[in-house]
């Protein structure tokens, strides 16, 4: 998926795919994809022929965990999961990223600081 599948202004904040051996030999892709002052998006897309494409709005996750088992750990990854108040996507898994801790850390700035722009509080989202 090329920056410019993601429209026009749109900015690749962060990207990696699923990895097997540390090693980034897979087709799913992992993007964090900013529009300024419209939108803040999480991209998840699978596939090589065909194409399945996840996007979740980042105010809309509630909750972050991350799993570093010995293998992963031994090649330097490990999987988030993300817990989201989204109908189609409520648990989405980040499998096998590079440095999942700093990735988690930067989710959780980016998700403040969205949430802060659209005067978003997680009381509110359970509406």
């Amino acid at each position: 998926m090329a920056s410019k599948d993601f429209g026009k202004g749109s900015t690749i904040i962060w990207h990696d795919r699923k990895r097997w051996c540390g090693l980034p030999l897979s087709f799913t892709r992992y993007y964090i994809v900013e529009n300024k002052n419209k939108w803040l998006k999480l991209f998840i897309d699978k596939g090589l022929f065909t194409s399945h494409v996840e996007e979740l709005n980042m105010f809309r996750i509630e909750d972050i965990s991350v799993i570093e088992t010995f293998t992963n750990k031994f090649w330097g990854t490990g999987t988030i999961t993300i817990y989201a108040n989204d109908a189609s996507c409520s648990e989405i898994q980040l499998i096998r990223i590079k440095n999942p801790n700093k990735v988690r850390n930067l989710i959780t700035e980016l998700l403040e600081k969205d949430r802060k722009a659209r005067n978003v509080n997680v009381g509110e989202m359970h509406l």
